[in-house]
């Protein structure tokens, strides 16, 4: 077989190739020609199919996601924004911290275990690649009916490879969600996020700069694993009739990934390396045309020298295959053998693959024959743009119209209690720990807070106790009813469940989950979402610096509920002052903070009780979202709070549940006059927390909510050993245990 090189593809320019087996379509093919002035050889093809995707290129997305730019806030802390692996805020100290969420949400489904581990390690390996030590991950999922037979095949297997990589990197998982609807069936979503720490002047950026510097290629061997993933895995909806387009799963090794961020970051401290790219998708594909566009000259790579674990594989499936745990560092001539001893002391192979050159061409050669001669950019960045048509769906305002305010409500106190029973022993509203706890929450010894609790936390200096928080959110029920409105409600939930912990909001990165873009429908919900967050940003005075689109999630034509998931990170100067969610001290009183309103629509209630979705979500005012934050954060600081938790799903009563289990202690809770008791039980209202109040703190905190004009109502104190909403019915705490935690154990028995 003839090699297919640059110089053969110009000779012979008819020959018929497979563009659309690799996801591209022919006004694509057509383009690739026209840049290259010839048909692109086998190389270049491989190059341009993955590099074009949806998941690498956001070309249905790009129009849209520019407003994170164009209303970006104006932010002291940002250090680096959208367009790098990942986002880095300044924390004060001269720390600095890097974040980030990205999906495996399609590999999760084919390969569980893989799927869920190599997303980890992937998300990982962005963070390192900033210059950063990972600190910690979360993990906020999407699973389908907890019920359905398939849901006991993917969420064991997701939950074991999360934890069974973090647990092996050495990394807590702190945060994270885990849902449960119908809608994600087919379609599980597996988002990963990811902390790392370094200093201000260790920030490492993806780029290949000065001419003659060195390309090595160092980490596992390459080998056939998630070859095309990128491209099919974005470009095709799970159909069971063309199983032919379920992408090879990458397959990882959480103790390979371990020695490779111990080597990096040596060399990083030793001041080795001029730019970095971790290899993701696209792999090699990627990292050369990046690190290439983003410098200052071109590359020219050997692909022959690259470290192979399938000498059968061609120069195509190299540059396509998207085996883990590989990184690209570039590296001046001088310090080439330093770097090398590094990463054979931490039995890391390393490999010189290429040099920077002072030309502006990407040249890769394959037996010494060149294969791929390219403008990096055209590959990395000049992707096509596509202005997808979008519309309001038009069964949208029979859906708003159909108003869970109307639904049927308890019809006395005992219907009352036997709903409150049902809501907290709901897969949703119930104790996590079965997941959860195949997690290391504690190791490294840094860990403050972590699951169940409203964000988790984690100190980064021991001396000073400084330390940052995470938390992550999605609500798809009501993003579905409003996708402007649902995607601000996430926004607002994750910034008020770091404020509750006493951090301070600083950023945020978000995982935009939706279904085909091809669909009016699917894409209108996608503008609206964006639309909205980026506004909600801009009041908040949060940056997005940077992210994940996850498109295609959907069988046939059944979507997903649009699910944009939004992490805010946090920062707070003493870890020792941080709030848990546990009422532990009896006496103490308990305030509710904010306004409860009659906001049923897409609620936890008209889930369980109804089986419902329809109406309105609550209504969002993100100003007082920020006067919520505000007097949380300083009440944290000021210990006059020893315990808040915010109000999201399942209303009041899910966190009255959640903070007396967690302390162990009840509470007596008195209805105000004129509220209706299942209102104030199930309302979702939003820009709301409840506290717990030492009485000698009583007068400083109403003092400090009144000058400030943030509504606060006293309703109960902790007391006892049940919840008793006086008036209505009582529940044991260790009634409601039993409901709370056995329900996920008895559906995954």
């Amino acid at each position: 077989m003839t090699l297919d090189t640059v110089k053969h593809a110009t000779e012979t320019p008819d020959i018929d190739q497979p563009w659309a087996e690799l996801g591209l379509k022919q006004d694509e093919y057509e383009r690739v020609r026209e840049i290259l002035g010839r048909r692109p050889t086998g190389a270049e093809l491989a190059m341009y199919s993955v590099m074009w995707s949806e998941h690498c290129s956001y070309k249905s997305s790009k129009v849209h996601l520019k407003q994170f730019g164009e209303k970006a806030p104006q932010s002291d802390a940002l250090l680096v924004g959208i367009g790098e692996n990942a986002g880095v805020v300044d924390v004060g100290q001269g720390y600095a911290v890097t974040f980030k969420v990205e999906s495996h949400n399609h590999p999760s489904y084919v390969e569980p275990y893989q799927g869920a581990a190599t997303g980890v390690g992937g998300i990982v390996r962005d963070i390192i690649a900033m210059g950063a030590r990972p600190i910690a991950v979360v993990d906020p999922l999407r699973f389908g009916a907890a019920d359905h037979p398939d849901t006991k095949r993917v969420l064991p297997g997701v939950v074991s490879g999360i934890g069974g990589y973090g647990n092996c990197l050495g990394l807590p998982n702190i945060g994270g969600e885990t849902v449960f609807d119908a809608c994600y069936q087919g379609n599980p979503l597996v988002n990963a996020g990811a902390i790392g720490v370094m200093r201000h002047e260790d920030i490492h950026l993806a780029k290949a700069s000065g001419s003659g510097n060195k390309v090595i290629l160092y980490g596992a061997r390459t080998g056939g694993d998630g070859i095309g993933g990128a491209s099919i895995l974005a470009s095709e909806t799970f159909d069971e009739a063309k199983p032919s387009k379920r992408p090879a799963v990458q397959v990882g090794d959480p103790f390979q990934e371990k020695l490779l961020i111990e080597c990096t970051l040596e060399a990083f401290a030793e001041k080795l390396v001029v730019g970095i790219q971790d290899l993701g998708a696209a792999g090699l594909s990627c990292a050369t045309s990046e690190l290439a566009s983003n410098g200052s000259g071109g590359m020219r790579v050997e692909l022959d020298d690259v470290p192979l674990r399938d000498s059968t594989l061609s120069p195509e499936e190299i540059l396509m295959s998207e085996s883990q745990e590989r990184m690209c560092a570039v590296v001046e001539p001088s310090k080439v053998e330093r770097f090398l001893a590094i990463c054979e002391k931490w039995d890391v192979t390393a490999t010189v693959i290429g040099e920077v050159t002072d030309g502006d061409r990407l040249e890769i050669f394959w037996h010494g024959e060149m294969i791929v001669d390219v403008d990096p950019r055209t590959v990395a960045h000049d992707g096509p743009v596509y202005e997808r048509p979008y519309a309001r769906p038009a069964w949208q305002d029979a859906l708003q119209a159909d108003d869970a305010n109307k639904l049927a409500r308890p019809a006395d106190a005992d219907e009352l209690r036997a709903q409150v029973l049902r809501l907290v022993s709901s897969p949703n509203q119930a104790s996590k720990s079965w997941i959860t706890g195949q997690y290391d929450h504690f190791v490294q010894g840094n860990t403050v807070l972590a699951q169940p609790e409203d964000s988790g936390m984690i100190r980064i200096d021991e001396d000073t106790n400084l330390g940052v928080a995470i938390a992550t959110d999605g609500n798809g029920r009501f993003t579905k009813l409003d996708p402007y409105t649902g995607a601000q409600l996430a926004l607002a939930e994750a910034y008020r469940n770091v404020a509750a912990t006493g951090a301070k909001p600083l950023a945020v990165s978000d995982c935009l989950n939706f279904g085909s873009p091809e669909d009016p429908a699917v894409m209108w919900q996608f503008a609206e979402a964006i639309r909205g967050l980026a506004d909600g940003c801009l009041e908040m005075g949060t940056p997005v610096t940077g992210g994940n689109v996850s498109l295609y999630n959907q069988t046939g034509e059944a979507a997903i509920h649009p699910t944009p998931v939004v992490a805010v990170l946090g920062v707070i100067d003493d870890i020792s002052r941080r709030t848990p969610i546990a009422f532990a001290d009896e006496g103490h009183l308990i305030y509710l903070l904010g306004d409860t309103k009659e906001e049923l629509g897409g609620s936890a209630w008209s889930q369980v009780v109804h089986d419902h979705l329809g109406g309105l979500p609550p209504a969002v005012d993100l100003g007082r979202e920020k006067l919520l934050a505000e007097i949380l954060i300083s009440a944290s600081r000021d210990g006059m709070v020893d315990a808040a938790h915010d109000l999201s799903d399942g209303g009041l009563i899910q966190a009255l549940v959640e903070s007396c289990l967690r302390g162990g202690k009840g509470a007596r809770i008195v209805v105000p006059d004129g509220v209706d008791p299942f209102v104030l039980l199930f309302s979702e209202s939003a820009g709301r927390a409840i506290v717990a109040v030492p009485r000698s703190e009583e007068l400083r905190f109403n003092d400090m909510c009144g000058a400030r004009g943030l509504p606060v109502t006293r309703i109960g104190v902790i007391d006892g050993t049940e919840i008793d909403i006086q008036g209505q019915f009582s529940i044991p705490l260790s009634e409601l245990k039993v409901a709370h935690e056995e329900t996920i154990p008895a559906i995954l028995a």
